[in-house]
């Protein structure tokens, strides 16, 4: 069985959405990161990094949820969660997980882990600041890319569909309005139709 530690609105929903639309036997493990428990040696002997997510599987454990991602997708092709059989479409699939988890992640960082890149609170203000502005030109530039379909690489249901919209749940929370990407918002109410996006939700809310 799979064990994915994650943590309820973070980054590891993306994964935990997959395993649920993957049908995979997995575990959900929740980690305190308000109570530090990823920094304790218990987490940290799954994890060095100290992060979420971890996907624990037979072969050891995955970490980055663009691997994680990936790794679902391949283990259960029945799921048809990814091109696995077109190494182009692949590589676009990879291309847009990349960019969420290299660009638009940081971005949204230098608000909440803003110490991680400097110490003077005026540095640390000016980050924060930016965030608003940052993610926004980061949607701009997906909801341009985005396609006039249903899902991120078209008419299919990717592992890009979970990823996209976890960061597009976190919008509200830095003042940024959804609504002004109307392709992105779309996406987004289609998600939170899902049967299994509403079950991870639920769980992840209990």
């Amino acid at each position: 069985m799979l064990k994915l530690f994650y943590f309820p609105g973070s980054c590891s929903l993306a994964s935990h959405i997959a395993l649920e639309d993957a049908g995979a036997d997995y575990e959900a493990v929740r980690v305190d990161l308000m109570g530090g428990e990823q920094t304790r040696p218990d987490y940290l002997a799954i994890n060095p990094k100290g992060r979420i997510p971890a996907l624990v599987t037979e072969r050891g454990v995955v970490t980055e949820s663009p691997a994680i991602l990936a790794f679902v997708a391949q283990s259960h092709p029945g799921a048809n969660l990814a091109p696995l059989d077109d190494p182009f479409a692949f590589a676009q699939v990879q291309a847009f997980n990349g960019y969420l988890s290299s660009t638009v992640h940081v971005a949204y960082a230098h608000g909440r882990r803003a110490g991680r890149w400097a110490d003077a609170p005026s540095a640390i203000a000016e980050m924060k600041r930016k965030v608003p502005e940052t993610m926004a030109a980061c949607f701009a530039r997906i909801e341009a890319d985005l396609p006039e379909a249903p899902w991120v690489m078209g008419e299919a249901y990717t592992i890009c569909d979970p990823y996209l919209f976890t960061f597009s749940g976190w919008l509200a929370g830095i003042g940024v309005e959804i609504a002004q990407f109307p392709k992105v918002f779309g996406h987004f109410q289609r998600m939170n139709t899902r049967s299994a996006v509403r079950k991870v939700l639920a769980r992840e809310a209990a």
